[in-house]
């Protein structure tokens, strides 16, 4: 088992190697990429004798009406001196395979370089908003193991009764929803649209949080996630609410269940000493995958929809505005994490139960 464990570490490198590779020419041969975002906003200048932008040590630029540069959208009467300074700022002066190349080789050290846009070093801006999406995902993800373990062993110990039938139809109706469509709607209904005014509409902390004691800055805090939260989680109880029934069910209808009713064994006895412990060692195990999940999926859209400033919403930023180097290091990081993830996961099994062989 430990060869397959270096086997599947080892095959980290290429797999990452190739989901960058891919992502890379995509992203790069696509239109609208940052040069063309700056040309088009040189485009809307009004120009004068003066230096354009003194970031760029530009100095006298003008428009040559008889420049016939067709290489970005929006570049024609553009001086061609003005681009190829425009590219060397941005490192498009370089050919497609060297810039990736070069990229490649600063995010082994994980040296990411600056923002095009925010003017700050990625990896400052990685850790600064990291907080933010970390809280989501790991508030979430308890909570929704919170509720859905104890109600997926009620559903199975009442497996086809009235309760087991009605809350699974409550859980699908609201698996089905949305989670930007239900935060939408609570944004709507308590963060005081036309109905209540209950929850603050935007951000992590009030204007005065510098001025709160401990306490107050807890529940403050704590204040502004409960939306957010809310609508992740509450679509999030249905695979592993019905996960943990099955496992259960699974479990009761065993020997070793049938063998201890026959002792005489008292049902709380068996369920809590013999069929828990053996029924939740798989949703046990799934625990890093499914914070994966909710960490990087389910809080994208949450955090731009309440502006809370974390990676999800650096991410869309990063977009927007063809920021090409923070856009590549959120996917390095991303895609690193998902496969040590995957690996952490299946260690866990086999932690948990030794009997699992997956080499076989």
């Amino acid at each position: 088992m430990p060869i397959y464990f270096l086997k599947r570490f080892a095959l980290i490198f290429p797999t990452l190697f190739f989901i960058v590779l891919v992502n890379f020419f995509i992203i790069q041969t696509a239109p609208g990429g940052p040069v063309e975002k700056f040309i088009n906003q040189l485009n809307h200048q009004k120009i004068s004798s003066e230096t354009f932008d003194n970031s760029l040590n530009f100095k006298n630029l003008n428009f040559d009406k008889s420049s016939s540069i067709i290489k970005y959208q929006g570049s024609q009467g553009i001086d061609p001196e003005i681009i190829s300074k425009i590219e060397k700022l941005y490192g498009f002066d370089l050919p497609l395979v060297e810039r990736f190349w070069l990229m490649l080789k600063k995010f082994i050290i994980f040296d990411f370089g600056e923002s095009f846009y925010q003017d700050k070093k990625i990896s400052d801006l990685l850790i600064e908003k990291f907080p933010v999406s970390l809280s989501l995902g790991l508030f979430s993800t308890l909570i929704i193991y919170i509720v859905s373990i104890p109600l997926g062993i009620k559903k199975a110990l009442n497996d086809g009764s009235k309760f087991d039938i009605v809350s699974s139809a409550i859980i699908i109706i609201l698996y089905a929803i949305p989670a930007f469509l239900l935060a939408i709607f609570l944004l709507i209904l308590f963060c005081g649209g036309n109905f209540l005014n209950i929850f603050p509409l935007r951000g992590l902390t009030s204007d005065n949080f510098s001025e709160l004691n401990i306490f107050q800055k807890t529940f403050d805090y704590l204040w502004h996630l409960f939306l957010p939260i809310s609508a992740m989680v509450i679509g999030g109880f249905a695979s592993l609410t019905f996960f943990c029934k099955n496992s259960f069910i699974e479990e009761i209808n065993k020997n070793y269940v049938i063998t201890a009713y026959a002792k005489g064994l008292q049902r709380n006895q068996i369920v809590y000493r013999h069929i828990l412990q053996n029924a939740l060692l798989i949703v046990i195990a799934n625990l890093p995958s499914t914070l994966l999940i909710v960490f990087f999926t389910s809080s994208l859209l949450i955090e731009i929809i309440f502006s809370l400033d974390g990676l999800g919403l650096l991410g869309y930023e990063a977009i927007l505005n063809r920021d090409y180097s923070l856009i590549f290091a959120t996917l390095y990081l991303t895609s690193l994490i998902g496969l040590v993830t995957n690996i952490i996961t299946d260690l866990c099994y086999f932690l948990i139960d030794p009997r699992i062989n997956f080499s076989k």
